[in-house]
């Protein structure tokens, strides 16, 4: 597997329970840390919202914690 093309630091900003499951919202870190600083300046922002049927996934994440997001090509 070759390195990510481009890789990002987002926090979990909202895990809610739905009708169909888990929907998990992440949102860019800022600012918090040099390290936050340095991902804001020069990864992508916006929000990502992924959804899960199961349970324990869902549980493995936490409100307010920190994740790197990877972006590789799928190819």
């Amino acid at each position: 597997m070759s390195a990510p093309v481009c890789r990002a630091k987002f926090k979990l900003t909202a895990r809610i329970e739905n009708q169909v499951g888990h929907s998990l919202t992440f949102e860019p870190v800022t600012t918090g840390s040099p390290e936050n600083d340095q991902f804001f300046k020069w990864t992508p922002w916006g929000k990502v919202e992924i959804g899960t049927v199961n349970p324990e996934a869902a549980a493995g994440f936490k409100v307010g914690d920190e994740y790197y997001l990877d972006f590789t090509p799928a190819n």
